[in-house]
């Protein structure tokens, strides 16, 4: 609905809420998310959780609230007097008619340039493939002397300490002192890192310090110190602030810990759990020997039944020599019976051959004199004749002739041409 339209004022009366909630609205649309600076005053602590204060300068003030799940996510307490910076969107408390902001994150004042400054330099190291996953070396399993690079008057050198003598007591720790804050640190955590290497006294490095502000731990965020470690021989644990900070030098290390008690736990096997994986080793070691030696037992077992003295292996073969002369006697063929069987089957072919002779050539005759028979040679012979016609077809009709017509008679020897005189 539009309340601002041209219509005449007696037209459109608003109530309050509708005109809190079109400026609330219209302040919302108008402007987006933006960065206020100023002091804190007035701050309340809610108990809900949510913080309430002013945020002023010399000439104005603006109400804040920064609800609970907001404010949970920031590491330091604000307190009056404060000069913060807060990101923020402009709205109305309808209810009051307040202008405010709500606060969605907030910093103290002047740690905006250095917080551009840390993702400045991360970008740039990153973009060199400074970080690269590649390029991180493997901590050692267990290493023969380690080297912290912190400060002698530090907590985290005692934790450090601490976590090592309780995790792995029998490795020497080798500490390269060097101021963890202040002008020329990193210089000289950087020149501490490059003394290790030098020495080649150590297989890992741990370069720690415990919690603080941005500027308490702006030492690791130098690039020389990020170089440093980027450069360094020896695989480097980093373990800086607490949980929820992070370093360039973090970021350049072989391996990054929460704290300094996690980097000594990154950098020792606990010696506890090593006895009980030992334990458990020589547990299944006992175990896979004993099975080793009850299967040779076993084994010793069978080949000892199969086991025979010389003297009884060499009467079994004379045994089985005997048995095979036996067989070879009995298997062998009486030659002077298969010479006579052999003769006498000789004897019965040949008679057979001479019989199936015989019989054939008696066949064989009385075929022939039946071919006789009929040869047309013997009837001829026998004062008969064959007459062809002058096609040479025999005549046996004489229905078949006319008169004049030539015929060709054959006799048993000779043959004359005759004409047909007449047919009867």
């Amino acid at each position: 609905m539009n309340f601002f339209s041209n219509e005449p004022e007696k037209s459109r009366v608003l109530s309050v809420r509708e005109l809190n909630q079109t400026a609330r609205d219209l302040l919302e649309n108008a402007l987006p998310p933006l960065w206020v600076g100023g002091e804190i005053s007035n701050f309340v602590r809610a108990a809900s959780g949510h913080w309430y204060f002013s945020l002023k300068d010399e000439q104005a003030q603006v109400r804040c609230v920064m609800f609970r799940q907001k404010n949970l996510s920031l590491d330091w307490q604000p307190k009056n007097g404060m000069q913060i910076e807060v990101r923020a969107s402009v709205t109305l408390y309808e209810a009051r008619g307040d202008f405010q902001l709500a606060v969605e994150y907030a910093r103290p004042a002047g740690l905006g340039a250095l917080y551009e400054a840390f993702e400045r330099l991360k970008q740039k190291l990153e973009s060199e493939g400074l970080f690269a996953a590649a390029k991180k070396r493997a901590l050692p399993f267990m290493p023969r002397q380690i080297g912290v690079v912190t400060s002698l008057q530090a907590a985290a050198l005692r934790d450090v300490l601490t976590t090592l003598r309780k995790r792995m007591p029998s490795v020497p720790v080798v500490v390269y002192p060097v101021p963890v804050q202040g002008d020329g640190a990193a210089q000289k955590i950087a020149q501490a890192i490059e003394t290790a290497n030098a020495r080649v006294e150590c297989d890992v490095l741990i370069v720690c310090r415990g919690g603080g502000s941005i500027e308490d731990l702006w030492a690791f965020n130098e690039e020389i110190v990020a170089r440093a470690i980027a450069a360094s021989a020896i695989p480097v644990i980093s373990g800086v602030g607490h949980e929820t900070d992070f370093t360039i030098a973090d970021f350049a290390a072989d391996a990054r810990a929460a704290t300094p008690t996690a980097a000594a736990q990154l950098a020792v096997p606990d010696r506890a759990e090593l006895s009980l994986r030992l334990e458990h080793l020589e547990r299944r070691l006992q175990r896979a020997s004993q099975r080793r030696f009850e299967q040779a037992m076993q084994q010793l077992d069978f080949l000892q039944r199969r086991l025979v003295h010389p003297a009884q292996k060499m009467q079994q073969q004379a045994q089985q020599l005997a048995a095979l002369q036996q067989r070879l006697r009995r298997s062998r063929p009486d030659f002077a019976v298969l010479s006579a069987r052999q003769s006498e089957w000789r004897r019965r072919l040949q008679s057979a051959m001479q019989r199936t002779l015989e019989s054939r050539d008696l066949r064989l005759s009385g075929m022939r004199q039946h071919l006789a028979h009929l040869d047309p040679e013997q009837v001829l012979a026998r004062g008969y004749s064959l007459v062809r016609d002058e096609q040479g077809a025999i005549v046996t009709d004489s229905a078949t002739l006319k008169t004049g017509e030539r015929l060709a008679v054959r006799f048993a020897r000779g043959e004359a041409g005759v004409e047909v005189k007449s047919v009867s």
